[in-house]
């Protein structure tokens, strides 16, 4: 019998694991602007393709859930003349149960492992859409969502560091 209290305060003792659930996904808001058909323009063209990505993360009013945003702005132009094929405008949502991870941790699991979860869901719709607009799918290459958080970090210390100069 002791050692069942012995293993007891030993889990008790342990740190929990982070845990994580998708609780939902949708599109909150998209729009493709078929350019290339509304000009009536037709043929093969090769298009240049630009991809911006945003993310956005916010706490929900029950405990331990959150809303995590992708945005994505695609933008397709014809390497030949740079005339706009297509540009498609994507918020891909979703809704998070996390529990377990400290204070400290939670802002870069927001925006880097939830942002994880979501993006082949989102890829699919991309290239769904691209694909029913009359162009071949846009496959989106895999992001990394660790980079991208690193990168926005060192943007905002380089812009806080120029203000303080400035100040």
């Amino acid at each position: 019998m002791s050692e069942n209290g012995a293993d007891a305060e030993t889990k008790a003792q342990q740190p929990q694991q982070p845990q994580m659930r998708i609780l939902g996904q949708f599109v909150r808001d998209m729009s493709f602007e078929n350019i290339m058909a509304q000009k009536g323009t037709s043929g093969e063209v090769q298009p240049d393709i630009s991809v911006q990505v945003n993310l956005d993360a916010k706490k929900r009013q029950t405990d331990s859930q959150y809303e995590v945003t992708i945005k994505l702005n695609v933008e397709s132009k014809a390497k030949a003349g740079g005339e706009t094929l297509f540009l498609l405008e994507i918020e891909y949502t979703g809704i998070f149960q996390i529990d377990n991870v400290p204070e400290e941790q939670l802002h870069p699991f927001l925006l880097i492992e939830c942002p994880r979860m979501l993006f082949p869901f989102l890829r699919r719709i991309v290239s769904d859409v691209t694909r029913d607009g009359g162009y071949p799918p846009l496959n989106l290459e895999n992001i990394d969502f660790l980079q991208l958080y690193r990168n926005e970090l060192a943007r905002r210390k380089s812009e806080g560091g120029e203000q303080r100069a400035d100040a």
